[in-house]
């Protein structure tokens, strides 16, 4: 028999998933007197806390410090030779991660108006969701007000006998206590690159297969082509343009049958990591019940202001697909609170969307890429400087990549930038700050930066546009 919603116990809003979204959500909800219950299956924080900012960012630190300690001799300095000892890596991963999770549930259960309630939700109905409690018993709320915000989860992609074979995602890949001896990578996105790198620095041998033309998909071509001379340098072996055809497992190796533009060939490695797409958390949550629209894919549909087609219902987070960023979802979180809370008419229209690729140098990015305000049909000036001109990238032996920024040509503005290079997403949102309050470029090329700094090269980067 369904739950009605006399027999369930009474919210003022349900939020379900407790990600960057829900956690601060629930909390500005139960601070202006809103009866608010929150479900978590899992871990109180989501994907960035437990499986992915946080804990790949501390062990991305690690193997910096490996790569570092390698390099010794270019600073004058002769290190000992190396040992990367990879269960000490992932028990510091795991402190840090175990802090800032216990702090935020800490959090939520000492807020007044807040019930934490740890188990599996789906929806019974229109405004009723039903809770496995992890403890064992069902419990049946409502509410007028609904959140989703339970986030994405690693995706295979469609390959022959790959269900078949040991297979590593961006999750259990950070729980390896041995060193793969060699690491194959599926995808040429940023977790894959990420990840290839960084073990590539733990002392495996790596191959990155990417099916399409360059790397970083969404990315310029000269960003994309200097990232693969990056991590070829590093002595990671990359594959364009090859497509995964089998899979299969043979002895203590896994067998990856590719197609590459030469011919078929079988790579052979100790580990697989499958870095190729995310699905969203949705299958478990009977959105049908509730109405709620879901595309293919199974992510939720919203509008601008975060609502789906359901009245009351919202989506938030990487749920309701890209860009699939942790401050993106917190965003959406300022957004609900504007809106319902503060009586505003918040929305995500024209958004600046910052993100950082953690590979070592880093690329940062912000705004509009030269193809996309060329495909657009914008009349742009482009300013770029290799990091090798910039005097503090040189003091710190640090000169790969390069800084780019694209301009509006009729009114100075800046339109975007990538900053790929030690430091590319500090020195990205100082160009981000610029873009938020309509600076012109000709602001940061005739300001005053502290020499010397990483920062006084947007002096030389558009100086150089103008020469």
């Amino acid at each position: 028999m369904a739950t009605t919603k006399q027999s369930a116990e009474r919210y003022e809003a349900i939020v379900i998933g407790t990600g960057q979204a829900g956690k601060p959500l629930s909390l500005a909800l139960a601070r202006a007197g809103w009866k608010t219950a929150i479900i978590e299956r899992e871990h109180v924080g989501g994907t960035c806390i437990n499986v992915g900012c946080t804990p790949t960012k501390t062990m991305v630190a690690s193997a910096r410090v490996a790569y570092l300690t390698r390099r010794g001799a270019d600073y004058g300095v002769r290190p000992n030779p190396v040992q990367v000892e990879m269960a000490k890596v992932r028990q510091r991963k795991q402190a840090i991660v175990d802090s800032f999770r216990n702090g935020s549930q800490r959090q939520l259960e000492k807020t007044e108006g807040v019930d934490l309630l740890l188990g599996e939700a789906s929806f019974s109905g229109p405004k009723t969701v039903q809770v496995q409690m992890k403890s064992g018993e069902p419990r049946h709320l409502t509410a007028d007000t609904i959140f989703i915000n339970t986030g994405g989860r690693p995706e295979k992609p469609p390959v022959a006998g790959l269900d078949s074979v040991p297979t590593l995602d961006s999750t259990s890949i950070m729980e390896l206590d041995v060193l793969p001896e060699h690491l194959l990578v599926l995808g040429g996105g940023y977790i894959g690159l990420e990840f290839g790198q960084m073990f590539r620095r733990f002392g495996s041998a790596v191959t990155v297969v990417q099916r399409g033309k360059q790397l970083l998909a969404r990315e310029d071509t000269d960003i994309a082509e200097e990232v693969t001379k990056i991590l070829r340098e590093d002595g990671v072996e990359v594959l364009l343009e090859t497509q995964a055809l089998r899979a299969e497992k043979a002895d203590s190796t896994v067998r990856l049958t590719v197609r590459t533009p030469t011919g078929e060939r079988v790579l052979s490695g100790t580990h697989l990591l499958v870095a190729a797409g995310r699905a969203p958390n949705t299958d478990g949550l009977n959105l049908g019940a509730a109405g709620v629209q879901i595309d293919e894919r199974g992510f939720v549909q919203v509008n601008e202001r975060l609502e789906t087609n359901a009245h009351g219902v919202y989506g938030l987070g990487d749920v309701k697909g890209g860009p699939a960023f942790t401050h993106i979802s917190y965003d959406d979180f300022r957004i609900i609170r504007t809106n319902l809370l503060e009586g505003g008419n918040a929305t995500t229209t024209g958004r600046l969307v910052p993100y950082t690729v953690y590979i070592d140098p880093q690329l940062g990015r912000v705004g509009l890429s030269e193809g996309e305000a060329r495909t657009q049909g914008r009349r742009v000036r482009v300013a770029k400087l290799p990091m090798a001109h910039v005097a503090r990238a040189l003091e710190m032996d640090e000169p790969r990549g390069f800084m780019k920024a694209v301009v509006d040509a009729d009114t100075n503005l800046i339109l975007g930038c990538a900053i790929l290079g030690v430091e590319g997403g500090e020195l990205m949102s100082m160009l981000e700050i610029a873009m938020m309050g309509s600076l012109p470029y000709t602001t940061l090329r005739d300001g005053i930066f502290a020499h010397p700094t990483l920062a006084e090269a947007l002096n030389n980067l558009f100086t150089a546009m103008d020469a």
